[in-house]
């Protein structure tokens, strides 16, 4: 058969024309088939065919396991933490409570504002209000010279005209004799400035303000009185307690050493007998009302307005401005309008004054109907020495002041006996 004997190919071999391949040139062909296999692969497939994982991706199990085992201590860190802020709080709450109970059984009839009561008995309303906070801009000059003169923001003040020159001249002649270091004149005119300093008063000019001017220069004694509710206004402003005195007053001794200085106003009273003085339950009889025929009513005689002792407060300052305020709308006495403002309580209409108030004792802060109606004629009661004595109710005041230092200063022992209990 012509092709079992043509010649055979070489089993495997690859012919070129016919030729077949050298082992050379089979090689070249792989390689160049390899480097084109490897460029198509790396085309198709550039991270590889078979992917690694990447450092990042190895390590984050390992990352999220060392932050869970972070944040749980620090939980528990925290939870430990707010447990110890609980446990002080805790404690804190009961020390709080326990000082809280403490202060309201020490602090019972003291200036301390509590919530609980305190045991039967023991309880006690807050008396003293607090000062205001003093404030300079409202009058420099004046706050200059109340710095000089007063003694632990405390004064006498007592305002005066020419009217009442050769008073005033006795009143702080006594002043200087007891000793009293504190305190100042409101002088309402030329005349009384040049006169006080001229004596080495202390001595205060307000500034010109025409409304008061008018009744300062040439009013008569209630006038003037009626100014000092306003002009003291300026004093309380800037934080000064004021002891305000009229000028028929003579000191005997320092009536500073006397007050309790636990009310907004502490004041001398007009009465002359305990009841009159402290206060006393008044029965109406009222026969046509048969069994209902007998009501109870509250009496005190009222305060004197020419000489208290008012503390810088905001009831006090308001009454100041109830007071100055319907003085200047109405014809009024100034001591009715002053203790109308004290003591009339609220009701329909009208809203009432929230201020403390005291009355001085009346043997020590004497009126001249107590002297000379019954001390002068008491042997006991004659012995004793009080604080002040007020000729509120005399009008020859001049006279009987005279006979008060006669008696009381240079012991002389008939000075008060010519005067007749009251006025002729």
């Amino acid at each position: 058969m012509a092709g079992r004997h043509g010649p055979l190919m070489p089993r495997g071999g690859s012919t070129v024309g016919g030729k077949p391949l050298s082992r050379g040139s089979r090689i070249a062909i792989a390689v160049a088939i390899g480097v084109a296999l490897g460029c198509v692969c790396a085309f198709l497939y550039p991270e590889g065919l078979f992917m690694r994982p990447s450092t990042n991706a190895l390590q984050w199990p390992r990352h999220v396991g060392s932050v869970a085992c972070e944040s749980s201590d620090k939980v528990t860190s925290l939870k430990s933490h707010l447990v110890s802020l609980e446990r002080k709080n805790a404690e804190l709450k009961s020390q709080i409570n326990e000082l809280s109970m403490k202060l309201q059984l020490a602090g019972q009839g003291k200036n301390e504002s509590l919530y609980k009561a305190g045991p039967f008995g023991t309880v006690k309303a807050l008396r003293t209000n607090p000062t205001v906070i003093p404030d300079e801009s409202v009058n420099p000059r004046l706050a200059k010279i109340l710095e000089e003169v007063a003694v632990k923001k405390e004064l006498v003040v007592a305002l005066a005209n020419s009217n009442v020159r050769e008073m005033l001249e006795v009143w702080f002649t006594n002043i200087k004799r007891v000793g009293i270091p504190n305190y100042l004149v409101v002088a309402l005119d030329d005349n009384i400035e040049s006169f006080c300093k001229s004596n080495g008063v202390p001595v205060y000019r307000r500034d010109p303000d025409e409304g008061v001017d008018s009744i300062a220069k040439t009013g008569g004694n209630h006038a003037v009185s009626g100014l000092k509710f306003r002009v003291l206004r300026e004093f309380l402003q800037l934080g000064y307690s004021i002891l305000l005195s009229d000028i028929d007053i003579i000191f005997l001794r320092n009536p500073f050493d006397h007050l309790y200085r636990d009310s907004d106003v502490e004041s001398m009273s007009d009465g002359h007998t305990n009841m009159t003085a402290y206060g006393f339950n008044d029965v109406f009889d009222e026969p046509s009302m048969g069994w209902a025929r007998y009501a109870h009513t509250m009496r005190i005689w009222v305060y004197n307005s020419g000489f208290f002792y008012i503390r810088p407060t905001i009831p006090a300052i308001e009454l100041l401005d109830r007071v100055a305020g319907r003085l200047s709308r109405e014809k009024a006495w100034d001591q009715a309008v002053f203790n109308e403002e004290l003591f009339i309580p609220s009701h329909p209409g009208y809203e009432g004054l929230h201020a403390s108030r005291r009355t001085m004792d009346m043997y020590l802060f004497m009126n001249s109907k107590v002297l000379f109606k019954t001390v002068r004629k008491d042997a006991q009661l004659s012995k004793l020495k009080p604080v002040i004595v007020h000729s509120n109710y005399h009008p020859d005041k001049l006279d009987r002041m005279k006979a008060i230092i006669e008696f009381y200063v240079n012991g002389k022992q008939n000075a008060l006996q010519h005067f007749p209990d009251g006025s002729e």
